[in-house]
């Protein structure tokens, strides 16, 4: 997170965990940006385009950065581990 503020760029993760759940997640991994919680995965599926599981009714990895004008310069989903947004890749996306 350090390289990230010191470039002054916000990290901001929202979920459809419960408030509890969120917690959970904040404290087993000491992080330290905002968490939104308490999403509605079909909601958010229509709103950003991610898929949507509806037999299990939850949405895939998803993830966004925005640009300081609120347009979004990319946009990443994926429904496993491999093609996610990670740090590194931001920064260096960031930096271009």
């Amino acid at each position: 997170m350090p390289e990230f503020e010191k470039k002054n760029i916000q990290v901001i993760a929202a979920s459809a965990d419960t408030w509890d759940k969120a917690l959970e997640t904040v404290e087993r991994y000491k992080l330290t940006f905002k968490i939104g919680y308490g999403l509605k995965p079909k909601e958010i599926s229509a709103l950003t385009g991610a898929f949507y599981n509806e037999k299990e009714n939850y949405i895939h990895a998803t993830g966004f950065i925005v640009g300081t004008d609120g347009k979004i310069e990319n946009a990443v989903y994926s429904s496993r581990s491999i093609g996610r947004l990670v740090a590194k890749d931001c920064i260096e996306f960031i930096g271009q």
